[in-house]
């Protein structure tokens, strides 16, 4: 390990991502850590909160619901989540993560492997929830 290489990212860093809905964190990236082969972080929805439906054409989703209760449509199919559930959204599956609970919820997401360019990594398939907020890079600046 070298010392000019960064590998640990806290939460309060990085840079909140409102455009599809909810507040997401990357915290792990090839920007942020260097990463190779994908990218993670943190996710909170208030009640009521979603994120909008997307897919995603390279990556596999591995979501970790922490606490708070949400419905992952996956093709429009309902999966209904709770804490210390985790889910994996296949690729190219379209999916949309709602808090149906009245708290706060908090998930931890990875997304593997990485998509040729970060552009690629998401379609949207529907509006998004900011669409005045910048579509940044994985991990990278608003």
């Amino acid at each position: 390990m070298t010392a000019t290489r960064q590998l640990k990212v806290n939460v309060d860093d990085a840079v909140p991502n409102r455009r599809r809905g909810g507040d997401i964190r990357v915290t792990l990236s090839p920007r942020t850590v260097q990463a190779t082969s994908g990218f993670g972080g943190v996710l909170w929805l208030g009640a009521g909160e979603f994120v909008t439906e997307h897919y995603h054409p390279f990556s596999e989703e591995f979501l970790h619901v922490v606490s708070g209760e949400l419905v992952l449509s996956l093709d429009g199919d309902p999966v209904e989540l709770g804490a210390g559930d985790s889910v994996l959204v296949p690729i190219g599956v379209r999916h949309r993560l709602v808090n149906t609970g009245a708290e706060r919820a908090h998930v931890v997401f990875h997304l593997s492997p990485l998509a040729p360019r970060p552009e690629l990594g998401h379609v949207d398939t529907e509006p998004a929830a900011e669409p005045r907020q910048a579509n940044p890079d994985v991990g990278g600046p608003v």
